[in-house]
Formats: C-alpha cells, structure tokens, sequence
C-alpha cells in the first residue's frame, strides 16, 4: 500500500495525491453480499432538508460486513482484499470451511490465502477475532465491541487501533484511539491487528469535483450568511462571526456536549487528551 504524486497535466492533477490500491487483489465484489443504498439528498421521509451540503454522488452498493464475527471455532480462507466505497478501510471475503462466504474488515499485513479463526480457541494472531479475557495484554486491536454480541464498533476507519491495557475483575481497560481509558466486559469480542489503509489521510483531493462524486455539496460559511440565516451573520464588510457556534446557536469549540449524568461515566477510567 502506498501514495503516489501525480504529474501537473491539468489543474486537478497539480496538487493531487491519490492512493495505489497495491493491496487489492480483485476489483469485482461478491455479489450475494451487496445491498441497493438509496441517496437521500439529505432529505427525510417527508421530502424536507434535514442536513446540508449533501446531494448528488455517484451510485454506490453497500457491502454487508460481518462485525460480529460469530462463527466460532471454524476456520476460514481470506479469498480477496477488496475496496468498500462505504469506509475508509479495506474488507476482505472470507471462505468458512462450510462453504459460507463472508465480508471482514481487513487489519494490516492480511494476505491472501491466510486462515483466519474467532472464538476461545483462536490464536492472537493477525485478524484472528477473540474474546477480550483471552487476548494478551499490549495487544493492538479493532473492531472492537461495547456489548456482547453487538457486534465490533471502535477502531473500524482505516490506520486506526486500540490497545488492550489490563484487566480489573471481569472488565478489561482499553487504551482507545482518542487517548480515553475505558472498562469493556471481557465477554466482547475484539479483531487482533491495525485496521488497513493507514495512507487513507494522507490523500489529496486535488479538485472540489471529487468531493461531488462523494456525495458533498459545497460548504457555505456561517460568516459569509445574513444574519437571518446563521448567528454569525451579517456586518459591514469582512466582519468575522465573534463566538464560533453552530447554526442553531450551539458553542462549536470548548463546549461540553457530554451529559454529566451520562450512565457510562462509571466505565470512563481516564478522558481523552484535550
């Protein structure tokens, strides 16, 4: 997996850094496991605009992903490296030796023709999936899950991790990727590895016509709006906005949206790093 700088031949290729795709073995998905994804535009069921700056973008299928990796004990084959327009990170179809296929999220250094398993039997090998009581502390891992049976939703997006600190009685304390220590049930299943595609932010668009394939409309700023449209509206000339806020009034930088009666406050060990 690696970047590559394009040559200047036109004003969208100037600034342009794009990805390799090295690691992908096939570009045709597997179609069982596809599903129609219907554009909103940003729309509700009643036809009104709920979020801004959404609209267009080209035709996409979602891949239905297993985060749960709940077939336990029964090996499987990786059979490709695949692309996902839904994520930044790679997936990879896997082959149970019963014959059902399956998409994964593919971690770092996953190769072709591996075996991976999930379960109490599994090694703490790479993309092996397994309990959060059986993994050996300082692993790295992903796809991790917050309940049992869930399914794994921390440290999915491309390059990121977490890493498996200690145990305090039936909880293990996960070092997140925000910095935060937090008490997971040791009955959660969690991914060995780092997810793949860490180059994923070191892409440059070069040109706002990628962002509209994507699926974003251009971005208007608060400032640049009336004051019948956003609290940081209007004045004479260039006059900034005073106190960045949303549109609705909200304070956007050093305030606290967090409750702070939120329930799992108690599973919170240390905050992430301001």
């Amino acid at each position: 997996m690696g970047i590559k700088k394009l040559n200047p031949v036109t004003a969208g290729t100037r600034h342009k850094v794009a990805l390799t795709f090295d690691e992908l073995t096939t570009d045709k998905p597997f179609k069982p496991l596809l599903v129609p994804m219907k554009k909103t535009g940003g729309r509700n069921n009643q036809g009104k605009r709920t979020m801004r700056y959404i609209g267009g973008g080209h035709k996409q299928k979602y891949r239905l992903v297993d985060f749960k990796r709940d077939k336990h004990s029964v090996a499987c084959k990786v059979l490709t490296i695949e692309y996902d327009p839904n994520r930044s990170a790679r997936i990879a179809l896997v082959e149970y030796a019963d014959g059902e296929k399956r998409y994964v999220i593919a971690p770092q250094g996953l190769k072709v023709g591996q075996s991976l398993m999930s379960g109490t039997g599994a090694a703490p090998e790479i993309g092996n999936a397994l309990f959060l009581k059986d993994i050996p502390l300082g692993t790295t891992i992903h796809n991790i899950e917050m309940k049992p049976g869930k399914g794994g939703s921390i440290a999915r997006s491309a390059g990121s991790y977490a890493q498996l600190t200690s145990r305090d009685g039936r909880y293990a304390v996960i070092t997140m990727p925000s910095g935060e220590n937090r008490l997971i049930l040791g009955e959660c299943i969690a991914t060995i590895g780092v997810v793949s595609n860490a180059e994923h932010n070191l892409q440059i668009s070069g040109k706002a016509g990628r962002s509209r394939w994507q699926g974003r409309r251009p971005r208007v700023r608060g400032v640049a709006m009336n004051p019948v449209d956003h609290p940081m509206g209007g004045g004479e000339g260039r006059q900034s906005g005073g106190l960045p806020r949303s549109r609705k009034g909200t304070p956007a930088k050093g305030y606290k949206t967090r409750h702070p009666k939120n329930p799992s406050n108690r599973f919170i060990l240390e905050r992430r790093k301001k």
